[in-house]
C-alpha cells in the first residue's frame, strides 16, 4: 500500500464532500506542530486548490520532525473555497491578491519566521519524514538550498511500469544536470532554502514559470544546492505537467534533453528571458 493512499479519500473532492472528522483531526494535528520559534517555515501556496488542499495539509499534519517548525498558508486570491479550508483548519494564512507562483512564494517567504523556508504546493502530498529530511540537508555546512524528487499518483489511466520508467529517466537526467546546472533541476514543489539568503536574492514575480530556478541561480553564490534522492523526501502529485499520454510526454522531453545535452557539462551564470514567459 502506498503511504499516501489514505489522503486520496479527500483528494480531488470539493469541500462539501470532505469529512468533518478529517477536517477536525487535521486541524488539531497542525496546531500541535506549530512552534513560536521555528527552525523552518513550511509555506503552502494555493490558487483554486479546493479539491487538493486538504489532502496536502493532511499529509503535512502527520509529519514526524525533530525540529521546531511552523506551517503557514498563502491563498493566491482563489475563486473557489480554498480560503475556507485554511479557515476551517484554523491555521495561519495570508492572502496574496497578485497572481503568479512568484507572488505567492514571495508572500510566504516574507512572512517566514524560520531560518529555512520550505516550499509546498497545495496539489501535492508529502511523506512523513519529508520536512525533517530537507532540514537535515540544509543543516549541513555549505548548503544553501535543497531540492528533492516527486512521483505521480498511481491510477488506472497510466501504466504502472510506464510511469516508473518515465520517472526513472527523468530523475536520472535531473540528477546529472544538478552537478553543473542545479538551478535547472530544482522544482518549486520540492524546494527548500535559507530564508535570509533568499530574501537577499528575491523571488521573481515578472515571469510565468521558472521563479524557483531563478532563485536557485541567485542562491548559488551563497553555497551549494543539494539534490536529495531519498524516498523520505519524495513527494507525490497529480499529472498537471505530464498529461494523459506518458509516451508523448516522454518523447517531447527526450528530444529536448538531447538538444540540451551540453548543459550537463557546462555551468551558466545568466539566462535570457523568453518573451512568452514574461508577465505583461
Amino acid at each position: 500500500m502506498n503511504w499516501y493512499n489514505k489522503y486520496l479519500k479527500v483528494y480531488d473532492k470539493p469541500l462539501s464532500q470532505d469529512s468533518q472528522e478529517v477536517i477536525a483531526d487535521v486541524g488539531y494535528k497542525l496546531q500541535l506542530l506549530q512552534s513560536k520559534e521555528p527552525l523552518a517555515t513550511v509555506s503552502v501556496i494555493a490558487y483554486n486548490e479546493e479539491k487538493h488542499l486538504l489532502a496536502c495539509l493532511w499529509s503535512l499534519s502527520e509529519m514526524e520532525c525533530k525540529y521546531p517548525i511552523e506551517i503557514i498558508g498563502v491563498n493566491n486570491d482563489s475563486k473557489d473555497l480554498t480560503e475556507d479550508i485554511f479557515k476551517a483548519l484554523n491555521m495561519p494564512y495570508y492572502n496574496e491578491y497578485q497572481h503568479s507562483c512568484g507572488y505567492a512564494r514571495r508572500c510566504g517567504l516574507e512572512h517566514a519566521k524560520g531560518k529555512y523556508h520550505i516550499n509546498i504546493d497545495a496539489d501535492t502530498m508529502y511523506p512523513p519524514h519529508y520536512i525533517e529530511t530537507m532540514i537535515n540537508e540544509l543543516e549541513k555546512p555549505g548548503i544553501v538550498a535543497v531540492s528533492s524528487l516527486w512521483s505521480y499518483i498511481q491510477d488506472k489511466k497510466h501504466s504502472r511500469v510506464g510511469l516508473k520508467l518515465y520517472e526513472l529517466s527523468r530523475d536520472l537526467y535531473l540528477f546529472l544536470q544538478s552537478f553543473k546546472r542545479p538551478e535547472l533541476s530544482v522544482r518549486g514543489l520540492v524546494f527548500a532554502y535559507n530564508t535570509e539568503h533568499a530574501r537577499k536574492v528575491g523571488i521573481r514575480v515578472d515571469i510565468i514559470r521558472g521563479e524557483d530556478g531563478s532563485l536557485a541561480l541567485g542562491l548559488k553564490k551563497y553555497g551549494k544546492i543539494a539534490f536529495i534522492q531519498s524516498k523520505k523526501a519524495r513527494a507525490v502529485t497529480g499529472y498537471g505537467t505530464v498529461g494523459a499520454n506518458l509516451l508523448t510526454s516522454f518523447s517531447q522531453k527526450f528530444v529536448r534533453s538531447i538538444k540540451n545535452i551540453g548543459r550537463l557539462f557546462s555551468q551558466k551564470e545568466k539566462y535570457r528571458d523568453k518573451k512568452d514567459n514574461l508577465i505583461k
